[in-house]
């Protein structure tokens, strides 16, 4: 395993991995899982599905792969409520085999144990190419940069890159702005950061701009709409 990675177990006993160099979590301390639940699933996909019923299918756009999290509780919300989904991902830097295959999120006898095999097959996917994992998933990861991305046409944003004060190039306006570019009409804007700066920037790029309360152990994060036609 990487000296500059490590396993950690965070409260609600999912795991989550700490950068050593750049001394940072991947999630929060307070549950991975929670985490990912509450801020990307519920106010953000879950949300914007609310605002757009039947408007299938949904393209998701995420900045920072990372553990594969966000993707996988994608995968199990596509395939539980069978509605499609094309899910485009960025990673610079993949975790390796021997880290990805020991992270666990969910116990044995939860109920969503029967899909952990979708976990590995997003981490052991191509990169650069783009296919369907399962039913309902349709998958691309891409290891490139932001800036080096190109993106899609997006209804969801999970914007889940490093901490503003870790990795401040990603959060800066003109990042922002190829992101809000690629949204469309009524596309929702989604991340864990509630720094005044980031919604400042969001709403000078025209997107209406919301602070709802943040998951466990955080007071607040950030939504952001971009309006609708």
């Amino acid at each position: 395993m990487s000296e500059k990675i490590k396993i950690i177990t965070t409260e609600d006993g999912s795991h989550s991995l700490y950068h050593e160099e750049l001394k940072e979590t991947y999630h929060s301390f307070h549950g991975a899982y929670r985490e990912s639940l509450h801020v990307f699933m519920i106010y953000g996909l879950d949300s914007w599905v609310a605002m757009n019923p039947k408007k299938y299918p949904i393209r998701i756009f995420e900045v920072g792969f990372g553990t594969g999290l966000n993707a996988w509780l994608t995968l199990v919300w596509a395939e539980q409520y069978q509605i499609p989904v094309l899910y485009h991902t960025i990673e610079p830097f993949p975790l390796s085999k021997e880290i990805y295959s020991q992270l666990n999120f969910i116990h044995q006898n939860d109920a969503i144990w029967h899909y952990h095999k979708y976990f590995e097959a997003l981490h052991q996917a191509p990169w650069n190419e783009g296919g369907p994992i399962s039913e309902y998933f349709n998958f691309k990861k891409d290891q490139v940069t932001l800036e080096e991305a190109q993106l899609y046409p997006t209804d969801v944003v999970f914007f889940d890159a490093f901490a503003p004060s870790k990795q401040p190039e990603l959060w800066e306006k003109d990042m922002l702005e190829k992101v809000v570019n690629s949204m469309r009409p009524g596309a929702v804007f989604t991340t864990y950061s509630a720094k005044g700066q980031l919604k400042r920037d969001l709403n000078n790029l025209g997107l209406e701009v919301e602070t709802p309360p943040g998951p466990p152990g955080k007071k607040e994060m950030t939504r952001a709409w971009k309006k609708a036609e």
